[in-house]
């Protein structure tokens, strides 16, 4: 299906009913992993800003967003389950709360971009 729908058709592969199922495959999956710790929408925002500030790169790293999108929920994670109070705290507020302050910090230094 890469190819062109065309190509697929002559080979033999349903594209519409493959495509729908691939659909139906990827919001369930994206329920699941929303339904199991709660929406997490910081880390699609900070992980690519955050490595492209590691590496200075000034293009899209896909996969070094992916691994630094990890390594927030991994984070966020680890602080959630070692808080001293005796609270189950949701990782998506965690990682709003470190969201926060990234956000805090941005606005705070001082040699910003001046427009």
């Amino acid at each position: 299906m890469e190819m062109g729908d065309d190509i697929a058709r002559q080979l033999g592969v349903r594209t519409e009913r493959t495509r729908v199922s691939l659909i139906f495959a990827a919001v369930l999956l994206a329920a699941a992993a929303t339904a199991a710790c709660g929406p997490i929408a910081f880390v699609a925002l900070a992980a690519p800003q955050l490595v492209r500030r590691l590496t200075g790169s000034q293009s899209l790293p896909v996969v070094g967003a992916a691994a630094m999108g990890a390594c927030l929920l991994v984070v966020s994670d680890i602080v959630s389950q070692l808080l001293p109070i005796d609270a189950n705290v949701p990782i998506g507020r965690v990682t709003g709360i470190i969201g926060g302050c990234y956000l805090i910090w941005l606005l705070t230094r001082k040699d910003r971009v001046r427009v």
